[in-house]
């Protein structure tokens, strides 16, 4: 593993990714490690302006449009945040390029290789070391997005597209040796532990 290592947190909404990711932050606080943490959309001033665009109700942009506000908003953190402190500091991610190709293509159906060479278009040489993904079952998902107040528009796609989405993430997980999957039906705590266990063997 890379010193300073890039690390993502992934998953459906609801699945738990976020608060885990905060847990990682408080861990690395009380140990005095560099880090940085930014999220997808958002992180830089630009790229936070294009997530109120891309998450606002009022919004209904076609899949395509979508996509490149995505892909827009990766550039700006790539370019202003991730070069900088790339092997520097270590790097978490709230979603990253696996999001993309889960949701845009898995959920969407926007052709994968054309996805892929973007990504690698704005990304350069920067790859991810590791990515935590967190799954959901149906039941869990309903309870947790149904208690949500401030619902984006992310928050209000049916229950079959978010299955498809979390489907690609797993087969996307499949694949690659640099994944855990984080159980959400286990106890926060559970999880909490196996992450941060894991974030000790990865710094």
């Amino acid at each position: 593993m890379s010193k300073n290592p890039l690390i993502i947190f992934e998953g459906i909404e609801g699945s738990g990714k976020t608060l885990h990711l905060n847990n990682v932050v408080r861990y690395l606080k009380k140990q005095n490690i560099k880090f940085i943490k930014l999220r997808e959309p958002g992180g830089t001033k630009n790229a936070e302006k294009i997530r109120k665009i891309i998450l606002s109700n009022k919004s209904n942009f076609n899949e395509i449009t979508d996509l490149l506000l995505y892909l827009a908003s990766r550039s700006e953190n790539v370019e202003k945040l991730i070069i900088k402190n790339y092997r520097k500091k270590i790097i978490l991610i709230d979603r990253f390029i696996d999001s993309t190709l889960a949701y845009q293509h898995y959920g969407m159906g926007i052709n994968k290789k054309l996805i892929i060479n973007l990504n690698k278009f704005i990304l350069n040489k920067i790859k991810p070391d590791f990515t935590f993904l967190n799954i959901i079952d149906k039941n869990n998902l309903r309870l947790r997005l149904n208690k949500r107040t401030n619902k984006n528009r992310y928050d209000k796609f049916n229950f079959n597209f978010y299955n498809k989405v979390q489907k690609g993430f797993i087969k996307i997980a499949r694949k690659k040796n640099n994944y855990l999957i984080i159980n959400s039906n286990n106890t926060i705590n559970y999880n909490k532990n196996l992450i941060i266990k894991k974030i000790t063997r990865l710094i």
